[in-house]
């Protein structure tokens, strides 16, 4: 995050890169609108992506205008850029990275600083000042406010509603003054605010003058080689608690600089690079390609924090992991609970995904007269058939097959080892819990 408060006010705001502003206007979704939602104290706090769909002329979008996103393009008026997902299917040519809208070239405004209708309180959320026994934290007001120059609409429903640029959303939360009297924004990289090296060094230890010397030298080599900054890491950083922020604060470094994609540049993680000569022949059959495209695929943490009831012994709670901004009364229960509603909602497959054998609805519906989508569709309304992992101790809900490649799943690699022996294997091995 400091590193990303150096580069950003460095390269961005004080001496602007052309290469980096261009990258982040062409190949990212910065220059994006965003809706606001009013909170109670009068400040707002982002929502969604602002779409087409929600204009009163759809900007002209007949086709899927509810999956385009929105910008501003210089001259200051709405367009809808190619390349949101609204232009996969039923459009030819206009799902790419091109800086084309309705046919003609545009280029998209990443600030609205200059256009601004108004200047608005938004809210971030802070967790750098919650305290730990064995890290240091800086205490802050978990709700950040900081202003930003924000545009008025009138959308489809009738009702106005204020929008933010996504780019104008990261300067904020990366704690940067815009001239626009941010009391919360640092002034310099020495004061303790989020998110400045003299920040980071109270909670990390690394002197503030070497976070921003490294920052600015990545940054200094990817403005004079146009992208050819690299950071290369392993799999230590994937045993953290919260590496997929991790990666993401790194991800962010990349994208700041132009990196990714460049030759020379770039994310290289060092492990999981190897070509797998067998995968070819292996992928169909693993993931039954010849009967679904694209398979849906269970992430390996839920599996076993499920079949290997490690549920059982979470002490942490939702409440533990919410944003201050968040409204704590929508999420009660342990973690599994979320789980099982993200997989109710068909965000998340599981598997085993039902408690009946999936051969077997084909049979069931042709019984009933009923294609095997509307057999499964009314059995799941009428309780016929559940989702396995509403009942993950009921024995037809249990895994029946588990074919391990290239892992030593049970020997060393896998997290929860005592827990995998009792509960996924029925082992009479000791455990703690």
């Amino acid at each position: 995050m400091a590193m990303g408060h150096v580069i950003l006010k460095a390269f961005h705001l004080d001496n602007p890169s052309d290469y980096f502003l261009n990258y982040c206007r062409t190949y990212t979704d910065m220059p994006m609108l965003v809706i606001l939602e009013p909170r109670d104290d009068g400040s707002y706090t982002p929502g969604r992506m602002l779409r087409a769909s929600d204009l009163l002329d759809g900007l002209g979008e007949s086709n899927n205008p509810e999956w385009k996103t929105v910008a501003y393009n210089s001259d200051g008026e709405l367009v809808a850029p190619n390349g949101s997902i609204g232009f996969r299917w039923g459009e030819k040519g206009k799902w790419n990275l091109e800086q084309r809208a309705d046919g003609k070239d545009v280029e998209l405004k990443l600030s609205l600083l200059d256009i601004r209708d108004s200047v608005v309180s938004v809210g971030f959320p802070y967790f750098g000042g919650n305290e730990n026994p064995h890290f240091r934290s800086v205490a802050q007001s978990p709700v950040t406010l900081h202003p930003l120059p924000a545009k008025q609409l009138t959308l489809a429903s009738g009702e106005s509603g204020l929008v933010v640029s996504v780019y104008d959303l990261i300067l904020a939360n990366y704690g940067l003054d815009r001239g626009l009297d941010d009391v919360n924004a640092a002034k310099d990289f020495a004061e303790v605010k989020a998110y400045t090296p003299a920040w980071a060094e109270q909670i990390t230890g690394v002197p503030r003058q070497h976070i921003e010397q490294i920052a600015r030298e990545f940054a200094d080599t990817a403005h004079k080689t146009h992208g050819r900054s690299m950071i290369i890491l392993g799999a230590g950083v994937n045993h953290w608690y919260h590496m997929d922020m991790n990666y993401r604060g790194m991800i962010n470094l990349l994208v700041f600089c132009g990196c990714v994609g460049q030759s020379g540049g770039g994310w290289s993680h060092y492990v999981g690079q190897e070509k797998l000569r067998p995968q070819t022949g292996w992928l169909p059959l693993a993931f039954a390609l010849d009967w679904s495209r694209p398979p849906r695929q269970m992430n390996s943490t839920s599996y076993f924090y499920n079949h290997a009831s490690q549920w059982r012994y979470e002490k942490l709670t939702a409440q533990e992991l919410l944003s201050p901004l968040a409204d704590a009364s929508k999420f009660s229960g342990s973690l599994i609970d979320f789980n099982v509603r993200a997989e109710r909602m068909g965000w998340l497959p599981s598997a085993p995904q039902l408690n009946v054998n999936p051969l077997t609805i084909k049979q069931q519906a042709e019984a009933a007269g009923l294609s095997p989508a509307e057999f499964t569709v009314q059995s799941l309304k009428s309780g016929d058939i559940r989702f396995a992992a509403e009942q993950p101790d009921s024995g037809k809900n249990h895994p029946r097959n588990l074919f391990i490649w290239r892992s030593n799943l049970l020997g060393s690699s896998g997290k929860g080892h005592e827990y995998m022996l009792k509960y996924l294997l029925g082992t009479r091995q000791r455990y703690s819990g």
